[in-house]
């Protein structure tokens, strides 16, 4: 495959580069990125330090991270590969305590059965910033993607890197106090790379656990590895069943987080962040800032107002909260399509983690996780109602919403007057009663994401009518 052909499917999204196997994601264009990392790490790191290279449980991930690896020691650098499929989260930690040159982690995180990816985690444990993976990007035009050689592998090594990180995540938490509260917890690994993980702290925490989907499947069981209603039917079922106090499970490569309360409630990732904000505070006496994207719940904004903290408001993709997690102490950081971390972590999000962060809450307070969540929304003036549209639009319906909506945006949204238009992300409509509405147009679909939320159900299907109704009017006629 000539430079030219390849590099033109080669896109890098919020977190990395994903496609299909075998229609765009092939070895060869494996070799073209791994060079483009390897010239962008030229002129980061000495060759001294180490690559490290992880996957996730995909059809062929461990073979593309190996072809990764002969690609870079061709180059001259040493590679410390997992000996096992293996978080995200824990790559990025192992990038940090190794004084690597970071890592790259082979997922395609949440999404279907057909895709993987391969992403860059710099050595300070966090999502690369836009500038790293430009340069990338940039890269990627002139590397070749012909075959390694075969020579040097002895410069390749495997290494376990859970051990360590399994002593840091024990910090993190007050294992006694969950040990002392027996919480009976149901675990849906999704045929993840959480296996052997999660269920591992939860043993460790004196849990009495029932795991599923604990072995490598490449097709998840015929669904997807995203921990959201319609793929934990089974965990909702087994925690009614046997009266547990949680559920918990992760995506595909357990950055993401899923939680089902003791009545079989699946949590919305806006509700676990408030629930836990809330918990490191009153709890574990933390403090710092909460960081946010432009899509997540306002009620963090109500939250941190009542205890005097520094609301964040960033664009969506953890890379830019990971960045302010670098800047400045936070408390929690996070986004509503379920990633977070805490004061103290990586910059990096952790479904591991913040499962566990829900089971102390129980464990601190003494009663079921639905109370919990019914207090954290009172104290932050909640409840609020959210809502998210996918509008299917072509590109230039979509290019026709974003330019009207910049140039003229609207004065009111279901007879509510806009205060302030964000562009931050996509365009923002605040609202003077409190309600937000956000338009951001995927850049790899045809679809045009609508968030919004309001404090009643009757103003959230008038606001969503509207919008609706407004995108509809706003497609360009057919030549």
């Amino acid at each position: 495959m000539s430079v030219a052909s390849s590099s033109n499917k080669i896109k890098f999204g919020t977190d990395g580069w994903r496609g299909i196997i075998a229609s765009d994601f092939t070895f060869s264009n494996v070799c073209k990125v791994t060079r483009a990392i390897a010239s962008y790490l030229e002129t980061a790191y000495s060759k001294d330090r180490p690559v490290l290279i992880a996957y996730d449980t995909r059809f062929l991930a461990d073979q593309f991270a190996r072809t990764a690896a002969e690609v870079l020691v061709d180059l001259g650098w040493t590679v410390k590969i997992v000996d096992r499929d293996c978080p995200t989260p824990v790559i990025a930690y192992n990038a940090k305590i190794l004084n690597s040159a970071g890592a790259l982690m082979f997922t395609a995180s949440h999404n279907p059965a057909p895709y993987c990816g391969i992403k860059y985690i710099p050595d300070y444990a966090g999502p690369a910033t836009p500038e790293i993976t430009d340069t990338i990007v940039a890269n990627i035009e002139g590397a070749s993607d012909e075959p390694a050689s075969g020579k040097n592998t002895d410069k390749i090594s495997t290494f376990d890197p859970k051990p360590d990180y399994l002593q840091f995540i024990y910090t993190l938490l007050d294992v006694e106090r969950i040990k002392s509260a027996g919480l009976k917890v149901k675990y849906d690994a999704l045929y993840s790379t959480s296996r052997g993980y999660l269920d591992t702290v939860l043993e460790h925490c004196g849990c009495e656990t029932e795991s599923f989907h604990t072995h490598r499947d490449v097709l998840f069981g015929g669904g997807m590895p995203e921990p959201k209603g319609e793929q934990l039917e089974e965990l909702v079922e087994a925690v009614r069943r046997d009266q547990a106090d949680l559920g918990l499970a992760t995506d595909g490569d357990s950055d993401r987080f899923g939680i089902v309360d003791e009545q079989g409630n699946v949590l919305t990732p806006n509700t676990v962040l408030l629930l836990l904000a809330r918990h490191l505070i009153k709890n574990k006496g933390k403090t710092g800032a909460i960081v946010r994207t432009v899509a997540t719940t306002h009620l963090l904004d109500n939250f941190a107002a009542k205890y005097g903290l520094e609301i964040y408001e960033t664009a969506v993709g953890f890379k830019y909260i990971g960045e302010k997690m670098r800047e400045t102490q936070v408390l929690i950081g996070g986004e509503e399509s379920g990633g977070l971390s805490i004061v103290g972590h990586i910059p990096e999000k952790d479904g591991i983690l913040a499962d566990m962060l829900v089971a102390e809450a129980i464990a601190y307070e003494g009663k079921p996780l639905s109370q919990l969540v019914e207090e954290a929304i009172a104290e932050a003036d909640g409840p609020l109602y959210n809502q998210r549209l996918d509008l299917h639009l072509e590109d230039a319906h979509k290019a026709a919403v974003i330019d009207s909506f910049t140039k003229n945006p609207p004065t009111e949204v279901a007879g509510i007057k806009v205060q302030e238009v964000g562009r931050k992300d996509g365009i923002k409509l605040y609202l003077e009663d409190g309600s937000w509405v956000l338009l951001r147009p995927s850049g790899t679909e045809p679809l045009m994401r609508v968030y919004l939320e309001t404090n009643s159900p009757e103003k959230q299907s008038q606001i969503a009518q509207q919008m609706e109704q407004t995108i509809n009017q706003l497609e360009p006629a057919e030549v």
